[in-house]
């Protein structure tokens, strides 16, 4: 009774658990990104007229995307039909010349057949299978009694040998595929904002943990949102480049270590009116590509990644994780330190409000006045004042333009967004 009862639980448990089970992105679905972390793309194609004549058309490159059970079910199938369709055309060739009839064989001495001892369809699949592949096991073999059987022999060697080299090509393709080689290609888990040269820069990470190196690699990022046009129209994925590089500003990168790619916030940059609360505020993702040549096969490849804007840390920067060993004189990569960040002062106002900050200090000392605090001191007494209730300040003056000096004036219309840069709210979507 007691083993009954155990049976029926978990019976009742494998029923709820898979009945009830999440599917397999649930997880990762809630931040509806285009593109997840890991590379794959987001987006499904619905309602295509004539999606299946469509894909038939394009049968190579169908095969080469299936799954391998698909792949190597049609590569079986495709055999074994040949082997049978070629069967029934021998059994028929046999059929009409009176070799399947032994009487007749036996009771005629000079009776010459199609092929020879083919005497039933188990000895006709036999021998389409034995000439389909030039195996011939014996003396099974075709005579010049009929012309018929002459072509089907030559015809179905022609196709014995497409089939091979179809099937042996998707296959191969399959292998060779540069999809897999993007697994040991390594995005940080963050993006980061930080200064660098005096200026806003969004940085985040790559790297590739293979000793054979990708040629020719560069990167690219796109910035996707909503943006409404100035006649109305509503675009929901606006895609928008921006400019990224290396340290030497190209997007082609020397990728022999990781490496930090770095888009420096300028006027004609998209985050250049956003400080550090409009990024917790704003809905957009950022898609990065990484793409070059394998070294070892010479085929391209693309990796892919995207940040959120819950996933951009304001005022930090990664950790430095190449460094020289003298006792083997080698370059050495600690991949442990590869997502890891430290937290530097960094202005909390846009890259927007600082320029105009750095421009009226330079007006300030340039005229003997009083010089303002940097934009850093500033935003950090703020920040101070602002978040010591429980919820975000964002400054705004109410005096007249006449109550204020110059300086004053200019100051008073920045608008510095004040958060620690440590807190971050929780996922959510860009759109």
């Amino acid at each position: 009774m007691f083993s009954s009862f155990n049976i029926h639980t978990l019976f009742l448990y494998l029923v709820l658990k898979f009945r009830y089970r999440q599917p397999r992105f649930s997880s990762r679905r809630q931040y509806r990104r285009v593109v997840f972390k890991h590379g794959e793309c987001n987006v499904v194609q619905g309602k295509v007229a004539k999606r299946r004549r469509k894909y038939l058309q394009d049968i190579f490159t169908t095969l080469v995307d299936a799954q391998w059970r698909w792949t190597l079910l049609v590569f079986a199938m495709n055999f074994m039909l040949s082997w049978l369709g070629f069967a029934v055309v021998w059994w028929l060739i046999a059929l009409n010349h009176g070799d399947l009839d032994l009487s007749v064989r036996d009771n005629n001495s000079t009776w010459e057949p199609c092929v020879r001892e083919v005497y039933s369809f188990t000895s006709c699949f036999l021998f389409s299978v034995e000439t389909q592949h030039t195996i011939g096991y014996g003396s099974k073999h075709t005579t010049e009694e009929c012309p018929q059987a002459i072509f089907i022999m030559c015809l179905q060697s022609i196709v014995g040998v497409m089939i091979q080299a179809f099937m042996v090509g998707v296959v191969f393709a399959k292998l060779s595929r540069p999809k897999k080689r993007t697994q040991t290609l390594l995005f940080s888990r963050n993006a980061v904002i930080c200064q660098r040269d005096g200026i806003l820069c969004l940085m985040f990470r790559v790297g590739d943990m293979r000793k054979s190196h990708i040629i020719e690699a560069h990167v690219r990022a796109q910035l996707i949102k909503k943006k409404m046009t100035i006649e109305g129209e509503l675009l929901p994925f606006h895609q928008q480049e921006l400019k990224v590089g290396g340290d030497g500003e190209e997007d082609r990168i020397f990728f022999i270590w990781p490496t930090t790619i770095v888009h420096k916030i300028t006027p004609e940059s998209p985050l250049y009116m956003l400080s550090a609360a409009d990024f917790l505020q704003e809905k957009f993702e950022i898609v990065v590509v990484l793409e070059g040549v394998i070294e070892s096969t010479g085929m391209t490849t693309q990796a892919r990644s995207s940040y959120l804007p819950n996933e951009i840390l304001w005022g930090h920067r990664f950790e430095t994780l190449v460094s020289f060993k003298k006792e083997t004189g080698e370059h050495e990569v600690d991949y442990s330190l590869f997502n890891n960040t430290y937290v530097v002062d960094t202005p909390l106002c846009s890259a927007h409000d600082l320029k105009k900050l750095i421009s009226l200090r330079a007006h300030t000392e340039m005229h003997h006045m009083q010089p303002l605090d940097s934009c850093t001191n500033y935003c950090s007494e703020q920040s101070d004042t602002a978040t010591s209730g429980s919820r975000t300040y964002r400054p705004r003056s109410e005096l007249h333009d006449k109550q204020l000096s110059t300086s004053d004036l200019m100051m008073a219309q920045l608008e510095p967004f004040l958060i620690n840069p440590g807190e971050l709210p929780g996922p959510e979507s860009f759109l």
